[in-house]
């Protein structure tokens, strides 16, 4: 018998690395949607009452950046100058430039937009073929989001993190022995208080759905024991800093890119979503129990340098027939991957809140007849 936990954790949308996601991603779409051929590299960066958002764009569209920034805060819930951070007096600069052409001379011929390497990871840990920690992870921070927004719980702020530790057996999942949220709230509410209702209105409703419950003792809220101002005067807060929450929260590896404010040519994001569109039909199609696909390319260069596939044993057919089923499933040049999953469209403001994977309305997520 072999006996392991693992850790993941999310961020809720109103943290401040994800308020910069959103927008930058927002950004992007608004760029899509007049000109789907629209080159972006945008990074967002939040703080006490300031907003940047910077970087490269090559397109035929015309955006307000400014105003999707404002919209964005507001729509996180920061309307309140108790916040330091709020969508009415918050100053909002605009750095955006012209991409370099020599970053455009192989993008334009159907080359990638960046080198380096990319992992698509699946497992039959849950239905949507994600680890089970980074899902339960996710549930967790869309409860809290929902439970302010909907004012069931009232008296809390936006932002939050959770965390949840998953024990395993012999590779599988059999419980949950600790969760953690930390979550910022109006300063009258007692600590107490606060614990209880997000115990029985978040935590415990929430395992409920995967089958798990845990004591009220093994529930950690704020771990300092107050948290009443969050947001970017709380933390600053940098387009790309949440690599781990966006994709399998640790559990697969990752070649370092990340995603939100690029455009699809750009093959951090769009041979990620490749590969795991790939692992995750691999696992669906019962090829393999676990799967991890990698891949790498040169700026410029439409085909990968390198390809390969890794199903730590789990195969249920031999290698071979695994790397036929994914040339039929896929053509890995950055041209194949932007057609087959029709990735030039606004479809990304989206994916950046409760991670890229394991949501079946984004294309990479389809799963294929063969």
């Amino acid at each position: 018998m072999h006996y392991n936990s693992f850790t993941s954790e999310s961020v809720c949308e109103g943290h401040p690395d994800k308020i910069c996601d959103q927008v930058s991603d927002a950004c992007l779409d608004a760029c899509l949607k007049q000109d789907p051929y629209s080159h972006t590299g945008i990074e967002c960066l939040a703080t006490t009452n300031r907003f940047i958002v910077a970087g490269e764009v090559k397109s035929q569209a015309k955006v307000d950046y400014k105003t999707i920034a404002k919209n964005i805060i507001k729509e996180l819930g920061y309307d309140s100058p108790v916040y330091h951070f709020d969508y009415h007096t918050a100053k909002i600069d605009v750095l955006i430039h012209q991409q370099a052409p020599d970053i455009a001379l192989g993008v334009d011929v159907g080359g990638a937009g960046d080198q380096g390497m990319m992992f698509g990871y699946a497992c039959d840990e849950t239905k949507d073929f994600m680890p089970l920690p980074i899902t339960i992870a996710h549930a967790l921070t869309r409860a809290v989001d929902q439970a302010r927004k909907t004012k069931r719980i009232p008296y809390l702020r936006p932002d939050g993190k959770s965390q949840v530790v998953v024990d395993y057996k012999n590779g599988q999942p059999v419980g949950v022995s600790t969760v953690i949220l930390a979550v910022p709230h109006k300063p009258s509410v007692s600590t107490n208080t606060i614990r209880t209702d997000l115990f029985h209105q978040v935590v415990t409703p929430t395992l409920r759905k995967f089958g798990y419950k845990i004591g009220i003792t093994n529930f950690t809220l704020n771990g300092t024991g107050r948290w009443e101002v969050g947001g970017p005067d709380s933390d600053s807060g940098l387009t790309g800093r949440k690599i781990m929450v966006d994709t399998y929260g640790s559990m697969g590896r990752h070649g370092g890119g990340s995603f939100s404010g690029k455009d699809p040519t750009k093959v951090d994001r769009s041979a990620a979503y490749a590969c795991r569109f790939l692992a995750k039909n691999i696992v669906a199609h019962k090829l393999a129990r676990r799967c991890e696909v990698k891949v790498a390319y040169v700026i410029g260069q439409a085909e990968p340098v390198a390809q390969s596939v890794d199903t730590f044993g789990t195969e249920k057919v031999r290698n071979g027939a695994i790397k036929d089923f994914m040339k039929k499933v896929l053509h890995l040049s950055v041209n194949g991957i932007l057609e087959t999953l029709d990735l030039r469209r606004p479809i990304y403001r989206e994916t950046a809140r409760y991670g890229h994977f394991g949501r079946p309305s984004f294309p990479w997520e389809k799963i294929v007849s063969v």
